[in-house]
């Protein structure tokens, strides 16, 4: 098959995201209070290899409906906040939430590698489960440099590892051979198909264009001009079991699903990430998790 251009990967995401937008913080669980406030800075903390501090102005790339951008603002990490993502419909949702909280935030639909704004704009350029979707990395990575300012700091978390990538595939195919018996247990009926094969969230299997070794996330890094460069694994236990799960109730009608079962497997997540946290990472090479971290400063001059 010949490979998608840069312009169908920007369709595909574009039209995925508009249509996972409404049902996105509700799918993955996101919290915009104290627990939400402690998964954000957690990850920037070990992405970074130290306490963030503060940034006075700081660009997220691919924002979502704002998981990173709101929670670090809430928790006093960022002061303005500018999100950008290619999705209009995930932009809406990020304003809609900011109104919510009250929090003012400016957003710009536009992609990584044509950042619309002056150089040396911000003190942080950070993102969460974006680098995989952009076909044009090391334009991009040019854009981060361009518009941080001298001694700023860059920092993506939640891209997926290709060694990671591989054995998640693992708990997935286990969690398919188990559903029937899953659904039977938890009292849900198997998931009806009913928006036939053109509905646009059916496009999520095609959006991810890439996944890294932590030597392909520091090479990008390291040719766009940036210092100090770390990279750094996330989740393996807490990831097999989350796959497992979200596997299990992607088989099932959503409203059946019961909520006991729901806190279980948040709960249940919750408790293997600080396993991972505690025992696994500090000890494995990072290419054996499902998540890699990259942090990095642009030059003081």
């Amino acid at each position: 098959m010949a490979r998608p251009t840069a312009d169908q990967i920007k369709e595909v995401n574009v039209r995925y995201h508009d249509a996972a937008a409404a049902e996105y913080d509700a799918k993955w669980g996101i919290d915009y209070g104290p627990p939400g406030q402690a998964q954000v800075t957690g990850k920037l903390h070990k992405a970074l290899g130290r306490e963030p501090g503060h940034y006075p102005r700081a660009l997220e790339i691919g924002s979502g409906t704002g998981y990173f951008s709101l929670n670090l603002m809430r928790a006093g990490v960022i002061g303005q906040a500018v999100a950008t993502d290619i999705s209009p419909g995930m932009l809406e949702a990020l304003s809609a939430t900011a109104e919510q909280l009250g929090l003012e935030v400016e957003t710009a639909c536009c992609e990584a590698s044509r950042l619309p704004f002056p150089d040396d704009s911000f003190d942080l350029v950070f993102g969460h489960a974006v680098l995989h979707h952009l076909p044009d990395l090391d334009g991009a990575f040019a854009e981060f440099r361009r518009v941080l300012k001298p001694g700023g700091t860059l920092a993506f978390c939640g891209e997926p590892s290709r060694y990671g990538d591989r054995i998640a595939r693992v708990p997935k195919r286990a969690a398919l051979t188990a559903a029937p018996v899953w659904r039977r247990l938890v009292g849900a009926s198997e998931k009806r198909n009913g928006h036939g094969p053109d509905d646009d969230h059916e496009l999520e299997k095609f959006v991810d264009v890439h996944a890294f070794s932590p030597g392909d996330l520091a090479v990008l890094a390291r040719t766009a001009g940036f210092r100090e460069i770390r990279v750094r694994g996330e989740e393996l236990a807490a990831n097999w079991f989350g796959w497992f799960n979200r596997t299990c109730e992607s088989t099932a009608e959503p409203d059946e699903v019961p909520w006991a079962w729901r806190q279980y497997a948040y709960r249940g997540y919750l408790a293997l990430q600080a396993v991972d946290r505690a025992v696994l990472e500090p000890r494995l090479p990072a290419a054996l998790f499902y998540n890699l971290l990259v942090s990095a400063r642009a030059p003081d001059c």
